[in-house]
């Protein structure tokens, strides 16, 4: 996007360095997640003890939650080499094929959006789990044949956004499956914190506070809403106190509850243009100009989640707390749900 919103998958080069910096390197670093933390734990030091390589691992939940960063940690935990790829950079079985055939011993492979792999290469990837062995097709036709190549033990860690696309046959053969919750506000404060001490920040705790509770549960988010707190501080040389925090959120367009442009949009086009739903998505794509898959997958669950809107057999609703948070009246439809209804 390009107006300035915080949105989880808007990654720069910039921001992801910025991001890479204040990773956590250890478990004991990690902020939140105690649940997985205290799992993973357990499951690395069993490996360890037993002088084998780790199960296989799956860590699923929305953006921004710590994934990547968790599957660094198993690396640097277990002492063993890292290799990332991404599901959609792994569209043939050949190139998982050679992803495989390059591993080491013991090295740990990490396939981000694994739920957007080829099939191909998923069925290739059920037999490279279970046995560390593949089988390459050589030829074509009626004289193609098969040839076993073992692969060095490894266990791969798979992130994913959308577990419920992920096979059966593939979800099965994981050892471990993580399921990342959003951060309460307390959690990200303390990321929040530790971030402002590597950058060197000094800020008040109801800045970070005010922070917090605008970042939508996701530390990446908060870190990203640090730093334009802090590139405000600095073109304004003042300090990064509470009015410079809602000075630099509000230039951005982050609200109170942490909506941004794209979030007050589909809200008051549901409020304003349908009297508050239901609406259907492809409806309410089409009215605020954005993709359906962007509205279903980014800024619907923040707002059911905030309660501001909710989901119906015949569409999206906004809640009295929508009404209420944007300052209207709340009305009765007055066009027929029928024809809005046409995706849930």
């Amino acid at each position: 996007m390009s107006d300035g919103s915080i949105r989880p998958d808007a990654e720069s080069e910039a921001e992801l360095a910025f991001e890479g910096a204040l990773r956590p390197k250890s478990l004991a670093e990690f902020v939140g997640q105690r649940k997985v933390r205290g799992q993973l734990q357990l499951l690395l030091q069993a490996a360890s003890m037993q002088n084998r390589t780790p199960d296989h691992i799956l860590l699923a939940g929305p953006p921004g939650l710590g994934k990547t960063t968790l599957a660094m940690i198993v690396a640097h935990e277990s002492g063993r080499p890292l290799r990332m790829t991404s599901g959609p950079a792994i569209q043939h079985a050949g190139d998982l094929a050679a992803v495989l055939s390059a591993l080491v011993p013991g090295e740990i492979l990490f396939v981000d959006e694994i739920h957007r792999m080829a099939r191909s290469a998923e069925e290739m990837l059920y037999l490279a789990m279970e046995d560390f062995r593949i089988d390459i097709m050589v030829g074509k036709g009626a004289g193609a044949t098969s040839i076993p190549l073992d692969l060095a033990p490894f266990t791969l860690v798979g992130a994913t956004t959308r577990a419920g696309l992920l096979p059966n046959p593939l979800r099965d053969r994981f050892g471990f499956t993580a399921h990342l919750e959003f951060y309460e506000t307390a959690e990200l404060e303390q990321v929040l914190d530790r971030a402002a001490a590597l950058l060197d920040l000094e800020v008040d705790s109801s800045a970070l506070s005010m922070i917090a509770g605008r970042s939508r549960g996701t530390p990446r988010i908060a870190n990203r809403l640090l730093r334009r707190v802090r590139d405000y501080a600095l073109v304004h040389r003042t300090s990064a106190g509470l009015e410079a925090v809602d000075a630099a959120l509000e230039l951005y367009d982050v609200d109170g509850l942490g909506l941004d442009r794209l979030d007050r949009a589909v809200m008051q086009c549901i409020l304003t243009r349908f009297d508050g739903g239901p609406v259907g998505l492809n409806t309410l794509a089409v009215s605020v100009g954005e993709e359906a898959e962007t509205i279903e997958s980014v800024v619907e669950p923040f707002l059911v989640r905030t309660g501001l809107l909710t989901r119906t057999p015949r569409g999206r609703v906004a809640t009295p707390s929508g009404w209420e948070h944007f300052g209207l009246a709340r009305r009765e439809a007055s066009v027929p749900a029928a024809l809005f209804g046409d995706r849930l």
